[in-house]
């Protein structure tokens, strides 16, 4: 039996530092802002990089270093980039029995570039990974009422999100706990708030919290009155560079991020989530210690390139950061 599986993407990734590029202020642009440079030139890159990626195999990594018997269950495409995601899984010692190559489309792919401005923008070719729907529960076998004591499932986008009502439905037949992060897909779905009542975990970011409950972005303590009112188990809101805050539905425990310098973003919310249950479990419950793992989780991963090479190993000793606890009583909490 497996401590956990995870569920989720599986990518290649490629990291380049551009040399010569503007940010440019303009209503055309849903941030306000976009990265420009000259059209039909060549455009010189300072730096690049090589990672696997996909919140699938990122949380699978952190778990696999905290410890945990891991499992991933995925899809990559029949090509070179699904070949080295295989070969770097089974070298994390992630088991792979549940990934499935196909022919239908290419391995995830994404360009990440990186700014002067030390921000980034991601060119997201979103391919093989949403092949998992007539895949589940069959590959489990014969294994199936013994296969793990927690699923994790990382964002599902196109058509693998309407999985995620099968599986959840499946963990909870099986006395199996959920901690899930759902992407922009799944929020869309139009029963994920009966789903999201079956979870154990919940872990969205501020943005995602936003999508579930329709409720503007910086009105923080409506948003949180009203998912705690959706979600009877642990909620967890990433914050970025603001930190976070997490309920259990007695208490509020709130959190500032660290300064740090920041070497790359990516899988900075896959390593804070996957860190926050690896401490949850590791310590029995203790949710101050799991918001401790998973700042220290996700500050070691922003300070390499990629999701994979700065997480933490088991044991390794990290700054504790303070935690604010306040008394809150389920979606009549107030955020002070």
């Amino acid at each position: 039996m497996f401590d956990i599986i995870t569920f989720g993407s599986a990518a290649w990734d490629v990291f380049l530092k551009l040399k010569n590029s503007q940010a440019v202020k303009s209503k055309n642009f849903i941030t306000g802002k976009g990265v420009c440079f000259n059209l039909g030139s060549k455009i010189d890159a300072e730096e690049i990089h090589f990672s696997s990626g996909g919140g699938g195999t990122n949380t699978a990594a952190t778990f696999v270093n905290q410890g945990f018997k891991t499992a991933y269950w995925g899809t990559v495409g029949n090509d070179i980039f699904g070949q080295k995601i295989m070969e770097e899984l089974k070298k994390l010692a992630v088991e792979t029995d549940f990934v499935k190559k196909t022919n239908k489309k290419p391995t995830n792919f994404s360009v990440i570039l990186s700014s002067a401005e030390r921000d980034r923008t991601v060119l997201a070719y979103r391919g093989a990974s949403e092949h998992l729907e007539t895949r589940f529960p069959n590959a489990f076998g014969n294994r199936v009422s013994k296969i793990a004591n927690w699923f994790y499932l990382a964002p599902l986008s196109g058509q693998a999100a309407g999985l995620t009502k099968k599986i959840v439905d499946f963990a909870k037949r099986n006395k199996i706990k959920i901690a899930l992060n759902p992407g922009n897909s799944q929020l869309c779905l139009k029963n994920i708030k009966d789903v999201i009542k079956k979870v154990d975990v919940l872990i969205l970011n501020q943005e995602e919290a936003s999508i579930l409950t329709g409720i503007e972005y910086n009105k923080e303590k409506e948003i949180f009155s009203r998912i705690d009112e959706i979600c009877p188990g642990i909620v967890i809101m990433t914050k970025g560079p603001e930190g976070g805050v997490v309920s259990d539905g007695n208490y509020l425990y709130k959190v500032e991020a660290p300064e740090v310098k920041v070497t790359d973003r990516t899988g900075g919310g896959d390593a804070a989530g996957s860190g926050f249950v690896s401490g949850f479990l590791q310590s029995k419950g203790d949710i101050e210690y799991a918001i401790q793992l998973a700042m220290a989780n996700a500050v070691s991963c922003l300070q390499k390139w990629g999701a994979k090479d700065g997480l933490m190993k088991r044991g390794q000793k990290f700054k504790k950061i303070e935690v604010k606890k306040e008394k809150c009583q389920g979606y009549n909490c107030k955020i002070k």
